[in-house]
């Protein structure tokens, strides 16, 4: 049953992102209930998620090697079973303590899928298709984060049900969304292996630290920096500086992941047929930065959804693709796993930082948008600075080869 089809790899892992950012985008909508219930400040509900950001984050780089050496696909499946187990617990805290515990525990099971995940595809897709293949899984992203804006939203506060609830549902969902993927994707690493072996240089670490990787680190950290704090305080903001109820904050917040999706899809697919793509990641830091800029600005409403909306289209869901791409145009396919945990480490120290800093300075000067300017100045940084990168790539292309033509040569 196993198998690495790309329509198989796309959709399995599409679904894979679904259910990682539902988990972490159910807390949001009810960090005021929880807030209430346990008595906490600003400061304590944005470490919640920085808490689960240090441990996710933590997990990178070892799950990349670990997948490199022992297989990408038991790594994942181990790693997604305890991130389940994670949500479940998360439900059942009896305290703020507690609670931070099973956080840290649901983000070190998730640590360990970005790396094993874009290593297995950027193995199995051709490089032509790696952009848009990259905007299709990262779909699974937008789709996760309305899913868990919407259904906390609805089960709290329209049908009236404990904030715990939502947790346990999508617990029970992500264990079996753990089984699909260890039951029907194959483990490319020793095929990719034999010919890297034959084809490839050496494991260097300096490959994985060349000026293209570095600026493109620094990049996505910035581009992450604004994205996860919005997140993370989009519908709190909603909530408390406009007003909204508490019902329709899910709704709002989700324009940005929906509209997130065909923009994704067109950038990647603009991104495949480029060679240097440094001015289109300026476009989107660009338009992002000015967005982040307009929404806490805005004083009129459908301004703001106008900002949202943008955001986006333009924002991190669709300059990720095109730094995937990027990554795997400048890395040994051997070495996929452990670049993609660098690549994903630099960018979630970003969601550390971020939901932290925006409830300190909410915290010390009452105001919450301040966050939101933070975040515009942080991506137009790493836009200036991505502007230095080479635009050859410093590997060659990558085309997988099939099991006859591996034991051929």
């Amino acid at each position: 049953m196993k198998t690495n089809k790309p329509i198989v790899i796309i959709l399995l892992f599409a679904l894979g992102w679904a259910f990682m950012y539902a988990d972490r985008n159910i807390l949001s909508p009810v960090m005021g209930v929880i807030g209430k219930e346990w008595g906490l400040d600003k400061v304590q509900l944005g470490l919640m998620s920085t808490a689960f950001f240090i441990a996710y984050a933590a997990m990178q780089i070892p799950a990349g090697y670990l997948a490199d050496r022992f297989g990408r696909v038991k790594v994942l499946v181990g790693g997604y079973i305890l991130f389940g187990i994670g949500t479940l617990l998360s439900g059942f805290a009896p305290g703020f303590a507690v609670f931070l515990l099973f956080r840290v525990i649901t983000g070190f099971g998730e640590g360990t899928y970005y790396g094993p995940a874009y290593g297995i595809s950027s193995s199995v897709i051709p490089a032509k298709y790696r952009g848009i293949s990259s905007a299709m899984i990262n779909s699974g992203m937008a789709v996760g984060i309305s899913a868990g804006f919407i259904a906390s939203s609805y089960f709290t506060f329209t049908l009236n049900k404990p904030w715990q609830f939502t947790f346990y549902l999508f617990a029970g969902l992500t264990v079996i969304v753990a089984l699909l993927i260890g039951i029907f994707v194959k483990d490319d690493r020793k095929s990719v292996a034999l010919v890297s072996d034959q084809d490839q240089p050496k494991s260097d670490l300096k490959l994985l630290f060349t000026r293209n990787h570095i600026l493109t680190y620094i990049l996505i950290f910035c581009s992450l920096y604004g994205f996860f704090g919005m997140l993370t305080w989009l519908p709190y903001y909603l909530q408390t500086a406009r007003d909204i109820q508490g019902s329709q904050t899910g709704i709002i917040s989700s324009l940005v992941p929906w509209s997130s999706i065909p923009g994704a899809l067109l950038f990647a697919y603009i991104s495949d047929k480029v060679k240097n793509k440094k001015p289109l990641v300026l476009f989107l830091v660009l338009a992002g930065a000015f967005c982040q800029f307009l929404i806490p600005y805005a004083d009129n409403f459908s301004l703001m959804i106008v900002g949202l909306v943008v955001y986006g289209l333009v924002g991190k869901l669709a300059l990720d693709p095109i730094l995937i791409s990027f990554v795997a145009e400048n890395t040994p396919p051997h070495m996929y796993s452990r670049a993609y945990s660098f690549f994903n480490f630099a960018g979630m120290l970003s969601s550390i930082f971020a939901p932290y800093i925006t409830g300190y300075f909410a915290q010390a000067t009452g105001k919450i948008e301040i966050g939101f300017y933070i975040a515009g100045a942080v991506l137009l940084i790493g836009g200036i600075l991505f502007m230095f990168t080479k635009q050859e790539s410093v590997q060659p292309s990558f085309s997988p080869l099939s099991k006859k033509e591996i034991l051929e040569r």
